[in-house]
């Protein structure tokens, strides 16, 4: 509760956890789709069975739910105003971000049979882990058949230094059949940290003491098939932006 007539208590200024609100606005949800050939990643998953059946996706950190909205369009080739007919692509798709604008992004959802909104801190194990099995024991399943990290690596990077990164793919290498990463190359790292400077707010815990950096594609390649457990399928080129779409397996299968 405010108290009238107070002057309002100050409260320190903190590094961001995720990108801002509406960050598609800036970055158009259709610029990484463009990439990928049209149904490449339906031809990848398994024939559909009522075993298999629905597709279930998960979208990390989705902010306000436009890319959420856009890949459940283009995994089963929607156009505007369409919605699915063909019961055998039928895709479920959990999206989560750690902020609260989710409540809106659920509300203007065009399709809420489909896409499932949760406010989630993916780095918090036992909420992850509870919020999750939640989703996936009401299909009988215990993993996502394809996982979503779209623009995210660099935030989870900055908070919570290179053991949250390799922890953070670690998590999604082991929930996932088939994950899609937009890694943000270093330069993004840099204009984070000096739009805070010029903000006059705390600077990122972790920033000066990382030892990841560089080419962080490669990078993410590399923690993800050297250390998890996954292959990349293939590299579907870049952004106008410079940010690579990167398409993993896992080697093992889980089901």
């Amino acid at each position: 509760k405010k108290n009238v007539g107070s002057a309002p208590v100050a409260q320190p200024a903190r590094a961001p956890a995720t990108n801002f609100p509406h960050y598609s606005r800036f970055h158009p949800p259709e610029q990484p789709l463009c990439l990928l050939p049209p149904e490449v990643l339906l031809r990848l998953l398994p024939p559909q069975s009522p075993k298999t059946r629905p597709i279930l996706g998960l979208d990390v950190e989705c902010n306000s739910g436009d890319l959420s909205v856009a890949l459940y369009k283009y995994f089963l080739s929607l156009h505007d105003g369409e919605t699915c007919l063909d019961a055998s692509r039928e895709l479920r798709l959990l999206c989560c971000d750690i902020d609260p604008v989710l409540e809106r992004a659920e509300k203007e959802c065009p399709f809420p049979d489909a896409l499932t909104f949760i406010i989630l801190d993916f780095m918090n194990q036992r909420t992850r882990k509870v919020l999750l099995n939640s989703f996936l024991s009401q299909f009988g399943r215990s993993v996502f058949d394809i996982g979503f990290c779209m623009s995210v690596t660099m935030w989870i990077h900055l908070n919570h230094g290179d053991h949250g990164l390799w922890e953070f793919l670690a998590h999604l290498s082991s929930l996932c059949r088939y994950l899609l990463v937009e890694p943000q190359p270093w330069k993004c790292y840099r204009a984070a940290a000096r739009r805070l400077r010029k903000l006059g707010l705390h600077d990122f815990d972790h920033f000066h003491s990382l030892a990841i950096r560089g080419d962080m594609a490669n990078q993410i390649v590399q923690i993800l098939t050297q250390d998890h457990g996954m292959e990349l399928v293939c590299c579907f080129g870049n952004t106008s932006w410079d940010r690579s779409l990167l398409l993993f397996r896992t080697k093992q299968t889980t089901e």
